[in-house]
């Protein structure tokens, strides 16, 4: 092209259009090659007979912990210690589960309170962990006929159609509790509450317990914790409250008791549902939830602490 300015005036123009098809011709090889290659790493991934060894240990190189993860494994080891088991749910249930089998029935206006993701398959997205307690209630009620406590956590990653601002995402985990036995009372509720955030955080916590509606359980509560990024003066992250909603809870109503199966004349429990995307903000101090879900590896990052073992991963090793 930059000795086209040589050619004759009279055969530049058939000049220039030998030379743009000869570029075209190129151009369309090379991306065709190119695309031939990357068909071929492909192949040789797939039908790659190296082999690796899972159980070897990760490099603290190559990654790290999630903030919510770490978290959640503190927590979990706090409520191990106190003889509590914890369990696995689907992060895909059905509408009994989920609402029903809580005491939420169809149209019952607690449902508005929830915006749910439904499935085709008239399956839907966990909007709360607390839809796991009829499985675990079921799975435990053995414990109470042989004089034991049903004592289990359940964490996972819940769904809801939200408004994103700086304490709301679609997508959070929680992570529910469940204690049941005769005589259970709400001083046993606060007690492993004030525990777990006291163990958490390594200091005194300033918390509040205040009436909530919840059909599931009655009486219910709201547990708030302080701010601990404005220390309760107000800001984006606690809607200048002050304060940061972190477990519903209360005494489980006798009609889910029921509805595991559980006497509910003769045994009485505590459910909370416990926010670890918030316990993670208060914890570390992020004034935005949407940092969790960025895949921000820079900011995440400087959560970690490679120290961190569970007990099951240790007993596994």
């Amino acid at each position: 092209m930059q000795e086209l300015r040589n050619v004759p005036n009279e055969n530049k123009k058939e000049a220039g259009q030998k030379i743009n098809e000869a570029k075209q011709y190129i151009e369309n090889a090379i991306a065709e090659k190119l695309a031939e290659i990357k068909e071929k790493e492909i192949e040789m991934l797939i039908n790659a007979t190296e082999s690796y060894d899972e159980t070897m240990p990760v490099s603290v190189d190559y990654g790290s912990y999630h903030p919510i993860t770490l978290v959640q494994r503190e927590v979990e080891n706090i409520f191990l210690s106190m003889g509590f088991n914890v369990e696995d749910y689907s992060e895909i249930t059905d509408d009994y589960n989920c609402f029903e089998a809580l005491n939420i029935p169809k149209h019952h206006p607690a449902r508005d309170m929830q915006d749910t993701y439904y499935l085709s398959s008239n399956q839907l997205l966990k909007t709360h962990t607390s839809a796991a307690q009829n499985t675990i209630l079921r799975k435990y009620k053995s414990n109470l006929e042989s004089g034991n406590p049903i004592r289990a956590i359940f964490p996972g990653r819940c769904f809801r159609n939200e408004k994103i601002d700086a304490c709301h995402e679609n997508t959070f985990f929680q992570m529910e509790g469940i204690m049941v036995d005769k005589d259970i009372s709400i001083s046993n509720l606060i007690y492993f509450m004030k525990t777990m955030l006291s163990e958490v955080f390594q200091r005194d916590i300033t918390v509040r317990l205040r009436p909530g509606f919840f059909p599931f359980v009655e009486p219910g509560f709201e547990l708030d914790i302080q701010c601990s990024i404005c220390g309760g003066k107000g800001c984006a992250s606690c809607k200048d409250s002050g304060w940061l909603e972190l477990c519903p809870c209360g005494m489980i109503h006798p009609n889910v008791l029921t509805a595991a199966g559980i006497d509910p004349e003769e045994y009485t429990g505590f459910a909370f549902g416990l926010g670890l995307t918030r316990l993670a903000m208060m914890k570390y101090e992020v004034k935005d939830i949407r940092l969790f879900n960025s895949g921000n590896l820079k900011e995440l990052s400087q959560f970690t602490d490679v120290s961190f073992t569970h007990p099951e991963e240790s007993k596994e090793a």
